[in-house]
Formats: structure tokens, C-alpha cells, sequence
């Protein structure tokens, strides 16, 4: 008999226990860790960017939001480090990570938005990964899978 048809027969067996990473919804917080690494890698890059050869941003006549080319640089360094490590953590199943993810995530949409003038199809982009792990963290829920 299959494993299946065993517990079928047998309702007082005890089925074992499901791991992290299984159940509906557990793809899709998978691609959200992929998508925190990427951004987070994205955001490193453009920060990195931004604060070595901050000449590679052409700036419209009303220029950046808040802080020069160099403080968008470190704002996205420090938040591409912080995407990054969170999205190790969203892998490992923590929760706290997920909640992190979805925070970090909305937050860096917001700085895309200001960094707009700068680079605006770089930004948009960025916003819509942004967009799309926050729906992947939240697909998942919270609640046990039910037999």
C-alpha cells in the first residue's frame, strides 16, 4: 500500500509533520526570498553607483528629493545590505523576517519614488519587484495548513 492509502485506512496514524517550505503559498514566499535577494543586490549596486561615480545619474532640472546623489547612495547601500539579509532570513522561515520583508520592501518602494528624477525606468522597476514581494510574503498567511 502507498503511504497515502496507509493513512487513509488507518485515521489513528499520525501523519508527519510539515517543514518549513511545504504547504500552499510556500512557492511563492520562496520567490519573495529570490526577489529580496535581487533587489537588495539591485539597491547595493545603485548605491555603490551613486557614491563612486554619482556622474552616471543625470538629474532633472528639479533634482533629487531630499539629499544629494551621494545621500541616495548611502540610503540605498544601507537598505540594499538590509533587503539583502532579510531576504536570507525570509529563506530560512523566520517570521519576523517576513514581517521585516513586507516593511522593507514598502519603505524601499518609497525611496524609489524619490529616486525617480534621477533614473525613472530604473526605479519603476525596482517598485514593481518591490510590490510583487510584498504579495508574495503576504500570499502565504499565517494560518496551519488544514487536513
Amino acid at each position: 500500500m502507498t503511504e497515502s492509502r496507509l493513512s487513509a485506512a488507518d485515521p489513528g496514524r499520525a501523519r508527519p509533520p510539515q517543514t518549513v517550505g511545504s504547504g500552499p503559498g510556500s512557492g511563492w514566499v520562496a520567490f519573495a526570498g529570490v526577489m529580496l535577494l535581487l533587489v537588495g543586490a539591485f539597491n547595493v549596486v545603485v548605491g555603490l553607483v551613486a557614491l563612486f561615480r554619482s556622474g552616471v545619474f543625470v538629474a532633472a532640472p528639479s533634482g533629487v528629493l531630499v539629499f544629494s546623489i551621494t545621500g541616495w547612495g548611502w540610503i540605498h547601500l544601507i537598505g540594499g545590505i538590509l533587503l539583502f539579509i532579510t531576504g536570507l532570513g525570509v529563506f530560512s522561515g523566520n517570521a519576523i523576517a517576513r514581517v521585516a520583508a513586507v516593511v522593507l520592501a514598502g519603505l524601499n518602494a518609497i525611496a524609489q519614488l524619490t529616486f525617480l528624477p534621477v533614473y525613472p525606468l530604473w526605479a519603476i522597476v525596482v517598485i514593481v519587484l518591490d510590490v510583487v514581494v510584498i504579495a508574495a510574503v503576504l500570499s502565504q498567511g499565517t494560518t496551519p495548513v488544514s487536513d
